[in-house]
């Protein structure tokens, strides 16, 4: 089997490093292609050995772009084309259709319940994505949540398989040598207290919150925020104003694995963390929450399918706040008077198993070129409890 892998960007983001863990445990051949912005996960994936191809696609209207993406999986031989994000959907479905490839399975990655990858969803933009999604066999959802937001947006059912997003967790186990490295290395004192961000630096991952809550909590809390985005000014400027700049470390975009950046990786600096703080409102899995569950730490968020699709015991040091700073603080401040944990790995990070994903992915591969659909699917409007256990 050859597949294709279309995604609209290879920056380090959560759907990019995905691909990247994905593509190492996949027993097919696949290359990859990327609409816009090699980053640094091209990178990455060429020092894995993937042959990876850059279109050069200036925007969301250029229409040139079709015929040249419709010559590359003409020119691949492809059985089969999986695409990744909402443009790669669109112009990888059409793309596909017209060089009449066997079977074409996209992901849907960013699906929350007003937006899709920072976009509102207006009704043109659901109709648009609507209309791309039958020109391709199956949708793929990272998580039931997404499954059920995908249904009830206008995707048939029997077409939604749900594929969660996995982690290698063994990269997350917890190393207590690393750790006090990793913080000698950012400068945080022996004694301080870190809550910890990841993720993009956008508006929709509310990252202020946490600024504005490490204006609450005591001096030797530390703010340790990990990604970078076009919020990285506003963020700096609001802890200016709370008071709190020399407190809050910003570190860039982190790999979750090696590929030769300088400074520590990211499962580095989440053992140098004492709590992981999750504020996003909306999100379509998780992942940076499952990771920090795979290194030992306790974790708040206010959205996170991949926990709540869960039972509560799959991970007992997980908790909701749906509130704002002062919330968050309070939380913070429970977390940390309860102690530290012993670090071991809850359920839920062993459940979201990468090799688990693939195998997973493999069973949607081989029945959609077979035309059938995948067996041992769990219906997406079922709940978590009437699916059974992990």
């Amino acid at each position: 089997m050859k597949v294709l892998h279309i995604i609209t960007g290879l920056g380090v983001g959560g759907a990019e490093q995905q691909l990247r863990l994905l593509l190492g445990r996949l027993p097919v051949d696949c290359d990859v292609l990327t609409l816009t912005e090699p980053g640094p996960v091209a990178a990455a994936l060429t020092a894995d050995g993937v042959r990876v191809a850059h279109l050069g696609m200036t925007g969301n209207r250029d229409l040139t772009a079709l015929p040249r993406l419709v010559r590359e999986i003409r020119r691949g031989g492809y059985d089969l084309v999986h695409t990744h994000l909402y443009r790669a959907c669109l112009y990888g479905r059409i793309a596909a259709r017209i060089a009449g490839v066997r079977a074409v399975v996209a992901t849907e990655h960013s699906l929350g319940d007003s937006r899709i990858e920072g976009r509102r969803l207006t009704t043109g933009v659901r109709a648009l994505y609507l209309a791309g999604e039958r020109l391709g066999r199956t949708t793929v959802a990272v998580s039931p949540t997404v499954a059920r937001r995908l249904e009830h947006w206008g995707v048939p059912g029997p077409r939604i398989e749900t594929v969660p997003n996995g982690i290698d967790a063994a990269r997350f186990r917890f190393d207590p040598v690393r750790r006090l490295r990793t913080r000698a290395a950012l400068g945080l004192p022996a004694d301080a207290y870190v809550v910890g961000g990841v993720g993009r630096l956008t508006p929709g991952k509310r990252f202020d919150v946490l600024v504005r809550a490490l204006a609450l909590l005591p001096a030797d809390c530390r703010l340790l925020l990990v990604g970078g985005g076009t919020q990285e000014g506003a963020l700096r400027a609001a802890a200016r104003t709370a008071g709190v700049a020399g407190r809050v470390l910003f570190t860039g975009e982190r790999p979750c694995a090696p590929d030769g950046s300088p400074g520590p990786d990211l499962p580095s600096l989440t053992w140098a963390m004492d709590v992981l703080a999750a504020p996003s409102a909306e999100e379509a899995f998780g992942l940076a929450v499952v990771e920090a569950l795979a290194a030992g730490l306790p974790v708040l968020y206010t959205s996170c399918p991949a926990i709540e699709d869960l039972p509560p015991t799959a991970a007992p040091h997980a908790r909701r706040v749906p509130g704002d700073a002062a919330e968050y603080a309070r939380a913070i401040t429970g977390v940390r008077a309860a102690g530290p944990l012993p670090r071991t790995v809850p359920d839920a990070a062993r459940h979201y198993d990468i090799a688990r994903s693939a195998a997973r992915l493999m069973e949607v591969y081989t029945a959609a070129l077979a035309g059938r659909p995948t067996p041992g699917q769990v219906p997406s409007s079922r709940s978590p409890e009437e699916a059974g256990p992990p």
